[in-house]
């Protein structure tokens, strides 16, 4: 039988509220979590160590090997070169971008649709940010501009028949107006995106501030806002431990998405001491450990996560990878 997390901890949180869904997708089942692995894009944009195009390829054939059905591929990267029937999710930073995937696409062979007859899925990444001063520094506008910009984007994408996943950053902490970010402007900035036409919306603890109770506020609070669960993700960086403990607290509440980057990778450039998202190894290990699944092989994700730190350089990041080595060699 499936382990059906319960926090009594946090029982003082909830409330029976109404919800409103946004999206036409079917709700997802209780002991399947679905793993976006973002380490190809946003962990590999945020290492000090910069690896050839034909690694990085290498890399996205490796994970789609594992079972992973989602991968953020950073910019994009011409069919031909990168594995089928799975979802490639590319960051999109205005409508030029946008018009440039499409130009890719067509000049590829890809359709500009949300899914090939290969089964490929082309999604696209939209950032807005949960507090002013992160959005001025890392978009050199207001949050209110921010979603002016990608309104349109947004538009052009359900023209082509693009999937669009939103983000809403620094939803736990903000490094420069600190760890108490308003949840009901993180729930304002979700449903926002959501009534544009955005499908999915990753909302991200970018500096790993976020705990457990306050990840409970947060989720409570997007509740209110009439945002079902199938229409979230979450999305935990690692810096002072917690990010595992707040998937527990997400999981409590029935959210099924969580964004994870194998061996760690990644931090945020203008969050000073700000470590990886939480390793893909580390999230599949818990999630199984609970009898709860999600199709990915943890001892192929490990061996990946080995091979990509020494590529890079670097310390593998994950604790559960380096374990599940150690047994597979003894």
């Amino acid at each position: 039988m499936a382990f059906r997390p319960r926090m009594r901890l946090f029982s003082a949180f909830r409330t029976p509220l109404y919800i409103r869904r946004f999206s036409t997708e079917s709700r997802l089942t209780s002991d399947h979590v679905r793993v976006v692995e973002v380490g190809p894009r946003d962990g590999l944009q945020n290492e000090k160590k910069t690896i050839p195009l034909e690694t990085k390829i290498e890399l996205i054939e490796k994970l789609v090997g594992t079972g992973v059905t989602t991968i953020e591929a950073g910019s994009f990267v011409p069919a031909k070169w990168v594995p089928q029937t799975i979802a490639y999710n590319y960051l999109v930073p205005n409508i030029r971008g946008l018009e440039g995937l499409v130009q890719v696409m067509d000049s590829t062979g890809v359709p500009a649709g949300s899914e090939s007859k290969s089964g490929t899925t082309t999604e696209i990444s939209l950032f807005a940010a949960a507090t002013e001063a992160f959005s001025k520094a890392n978009t050199n506008c207001t949050i209110a501009e921010s979603l002016e910009r990608i309104k349109p984007i947004v538009a052009l994408a359900k023209t082509k028949n693009i999937r669009v996943r939103g983000y809403v950053s620094v939803a736990l902490g903000c490094p420069y107006e600190g760890p108490e970010v308003d949840p009901s402007k993180v729930a304002d900035i979700t449903a926002t995106l959501l009534e544009m036409g955005a499908d999915e919306v990753s909302v991200a603890d970018t500096t790993g501030m976020g705990t457990a109770p306050r990840t409970m506020t947060l989720l409570q609070a997007l509740k209110a806002a009439g945002i079902a669960n199938s229409d979230l993700a979450l999305h935990f960086h690692d810096t002072y431990g917690q990010a595992l403990v707040n998937t527990l607290v997400g999981l409590e509440h029935g959210v099924r998405i969580f964004d994870s980057s194998v061996g760690g990778l990644g931090g945020c450039p203008y969050s000073k001491g700000a470590t990886g998202n939480v390793a893909t190894e580390d999230l599949v290990h818990t999630i199984h450990s609970l009898g709860m699944h999600t199709g990915i092989n943890l001892e192929e994700m490990s061996r990946i996560g080995s091979w990509i730190s020494e590529e890079l350089g670097r310390a593998n990041g994950s604790r559960a990878g380096k374990a599940t080595l150690a047994r597979l060699s003894t």
